[in-house]
């Protein structure tokens, strides 16, 4: 009787202490933060996710289920996970409608093929600097408004495929090789404007869509090129207008071996020339 009266004493004071700790939060105004607000106001939610946390252990005995948008913030229709406390080691449940997901600096191994299902609204996510070595074929296959994706400084191997849609993909700093990245992998990504694969383990330089802009390759295992790398063999009269910086430095080729593979192109790539 008396563990009984103590145990119910107990949860009636955590009660109040979380009452007391959880007290209204101030409103977050869209188009009206001071530099820094979102970083300031991360820590604090930190904080009081930390304290939060302690309570959930003592009640039962595990406190790491909680509502994504206690653990991050959520922001007209964006939702910000950046070194997020305790470790996130898998995409969080995102509210409906959510548009813009930035879960940066985490510790995110995987991406299933369900963990955006559910939230095809979305436009951009920035997975950038998690621990990310797998993803399920068909993870993104239902994300048809998705425009950027970044999974830069991740533990990549191979790459899934992509949404149409994209016109940025960055997946610069991971562990590609060619073999990983299949020779389709960005065929059909006709509005792709901006293509990062730097500091990678490429050897070849694979399929560029006409669309793109800006093509990042630095820092990978590129051996050589040929004239239809960017250009068409069978047309001597094809311009590529549209490729206005390549960057080739930081790899084994020397791009003055082979002339030809450039004759279609308004600017030289950037790299090794002798």
């Amino acid at each position: 009787m008396k563990a009984l009266l103590i145990t119910c004493l107990l949860a009636l004071w955590l009660t109040a202490a979380s009452a007391r700790t959880f007290g209204p939060e101030p409103r977050l105004r869209p188009g009206s933060l001071p530099n820094g607000y979102i970083s300031e106001y991360l820590k604090s939610r930190r904080a009081r996710v930390r304290r939060l946390s302690f309570t959930s252990d003592l009640v039962s005995g595990n406190g790491s289920n909680l509502p994504t948008c206690l653990l991050c913030v959520c922001l007209s229709g964006s939702v910000y996970c950046e070194e997020v406390s305790p470790d996130m080691t898998s995409v969080p449940l995102l509210p409906k409608e959510t548009a813009y997901l930035y879960a940066r600096f985490n510790k995110i191994k995987k991406i299933g093929k369900n963990d955006f299902g559910d939230t095809v609204t979305l436009k951009r996510i920035d997975l950038t600097g998690n621990v990310i070595s797998e993803i399920d074929d068909g993870a993104f296959s239902k994300l048809t408004l998705l425009e950027e994706l970044s999974l830069a400084e991740n533990r990549l191997v191979k790459l899934p495929a992509l949404p149409a849609k994209l016109t940025s993909f960055n997946a610069n700093s991971n562990l590609l090789k060619t073999k990983g990245v299949k020779a389709n992998a960005f065929k059909k990504l006709t509005g792709l404007a901006n293509l990062y694969l730097a500091n990678n383990q490429l050897e070849a330089v694979p399929f560029i869509p006409e669309s793109v802009r800006i093509l990042h390759l630095q820092d990978n295992n590129i051996t050589e090129v040929n004239v239809d790398t960017f250009c068409k063999s069978d047309n001597s009269y094809y311009l590529r207008l549209s490729l206005s910086e390549v960057r080739m430095d930081g790899n084994p080729v020397v791009l003055s071996k082979y002339p030809d593979s450039f004759t279609c192109m308004k600017v030289l790539p950037v790299g090794r020339y002798r």
